[in-house]
């Protein structure tokens, strides 16, 4: 009896010392899935000041936060690069969009989604670097810091983009209507004397020529007209922001004829272009752009 009892005191250890291995490594993972600590951007406004500022070309890609190990999405994941395209990194943390090109989100979005990376895919990428945020000075400082840490990287796939002082604010339109004729997103203002502040922040803003924003399919509506038997419109749902509740609207243009024969899976996210709020909250002349990645991504 006590023999048996030795041997299921010693079972018990172990079996007590897997569970807090697992556990351990359990803490550790979601740890590595955290969302960073990122600058996010708000939309500029007609009249706001533009001393000070620098600009920059909007890079539609996929946002990737280095974070001195390991190259991960807005919403903490690791991304599946190719040990060649990160090799020789620095240490210290880099925020940039990898970017696959002018008019190419579609493909950055699925090469950085593919967990089995496509070399020849990944070839096409770039990693534009546009912030170091554990520098600790006014971007007027971390942007020779950054210019630097590029150059010392010498990869021709990790740039660092470009920036300007911002013109007034007629020739700053000049500017943004030039880069959407030429296929560009829009334009980036950057406050110089800011310091990089881990949420979203007035230093920080986009400038695009339609507002937009994502949202969750929640259901489909069935289509009348020439669209019975495909979709009508999808309703969907606008996350809860800081002291506003969760918003449901209807959108329903925009579609192509495809999109409205195999439309956005329930569940799924779809960016949308808008004009303006009501006092409700709900975007105004809501119209479908694409399916979106998910959060984070």
């Amino acid at each position: 009896m006590p023999m048996q009892k030795n041997v299921t005191r010693r079972v018990l250890l172990k079996v007590s010392a897997v569970c807090l291995a697992l556990g351990a490594a359990s803490r550790r993972s979601d740890a590595q899935t955290l969302p960073p600590a990122l600058m996010l951007a708000r939309l500029h406004e007609a009249g706001q000041p533009l001393a000070g500022v620098w600009v920059s070309e909007k890079y539609d890609g996929v946002r990737g936060y280095w974070d001195g190990q390991h190259l991960r999405t807005r919403g903490g994941h690791a991304i599946a690069a190719p040990p060649w395209f990160t090799a020789g990194w620095p240490a210290q943390p880099m925020d940039g969009e990898l970017w696959a090109g002018r008019g190419q989100f579609a493909r950055a979005v699925a090469t950085v989604r593919d967990q089995r990376p496509d070399e020849a895919a990944w070839r096409a990428v770039r990693y534009m670097v546009f912030d170091l945020p554990a520098h600790g000075g006014t971007f007027d400082e971390r942007l020779p810091a950054l210019q630097t840490t590029v150059q010392q990287i010498a990869q021709p796939w990790v740039q660092a983009v470009a920036q300007t002082p911002a013109p007034d604010a007629r020739a700053l339109q000049r500017l943004l209507d030039d880069t959407v004729r030429a296929g560009g997103e829009g334009l980036m203002l950057h406050q110089g004397d800011a310091r990089y502040t881990p949420q979203r922040s007035e230093a920080l803003r986009k400038l695009k020529p339609h507002a937009d924003a994502e949202a969750r399919v929640l259901a489909h509506v069935p289509g009348q007209g020439k669209h019975v038997g495909r979709l009508g419109a999808l309703w969907l749902e606008l996350p809860a922001q800081a002291g506003q509740p969760a918003q449901r609207f209807k959108l329903g243009t925009g579609f192509s004829d495809a999109e409205r024969a195999a439309p956005p899976s329930v569940g799924s996210w779809v960016t949308y272009r808008y004009r303006g709020l009501t006092d409700k909250g709900v975007p105004r002349f809501a119209s479908f752009v694409r399916v979106a990645p998910e959060p984070g991504l």
